[in-house]
């Protein structure tokens, strides 16, 4: 037998007489209605000019370009101390083609030659390994926190100093 709470809200929510549903107010959800149907409610800043990508994939595409570049110098120092001919092909190769996008210089190098091949696959081997292995995340979040607050804080000084005209130590 149900009691008469559940047969009461069942019946409130069902009779059109009641409204369309129940009244229930659910603390995460008091701010629901103000969003935009068409946009993700948040409570973070929005950021116009991203097209598709939020400035999240922008940063990762960097990040993954600067991988590339990162596997590339720890394969050339490995191959310096044990491979010259294959040091010196790598530097040919990046003489000539940029690795500022780190997909593309990664594959015109495995169409080269099949030796090529071999150091593109290596390059990306060591392009995984470091993101997932060596690659310090924390620290770059600690040091992005540091360089936005402490450039922040250099800048209105400097802006304060102008603009106040206060003497200083090294004005006297």
């Amino acid at each position: 037998m149900e009691s008469s709470s559940s047969l009461l809200l069942r019946h409130s929510y069902l009779n059109p007489k009641f409204g369309k549903r129940p009244s229930i107010s659910y603390p995460l959800m008091r701010n629901s209605r103000k969003c935009k149907p068409t946009r993700i409610c948040s409570n973070k800043m929005y950021v116009p000019g991203f097209g598709e990508a939020s400035p999240e994939a922008k940063a990762a595409k960097h990040l993954h370009d600067f991988f590339t570049y990162v596997a590339v110098r720890i394969v050339s120092a490995q191959l310096e101390s044990y491979n010259p001919e294959a040091y010196m092909e790598l530097r040919e190769f990046l003489d000539t083609n940029s690795a500022s996008d780190g997909d593309k210089f990664c594959a015109a190098l495995m169409r080269r030659s099949s030796r090529h091949m071999n150091l593109a696959l290596r390059i990306l081997e060591v392009r995984s390994a470091y993101c997932k292995n060596d690659f310090e995340w924390d620290n770059l979040q600690r040091l992005a926190f540091k360089n936005v607050d402490g450039s922040n804080t250099k800048l209105m000084r400097e802006y304060v100093l102008e603009t106040s005209h206060v003497e200083t130590d090294s004005d006297k």
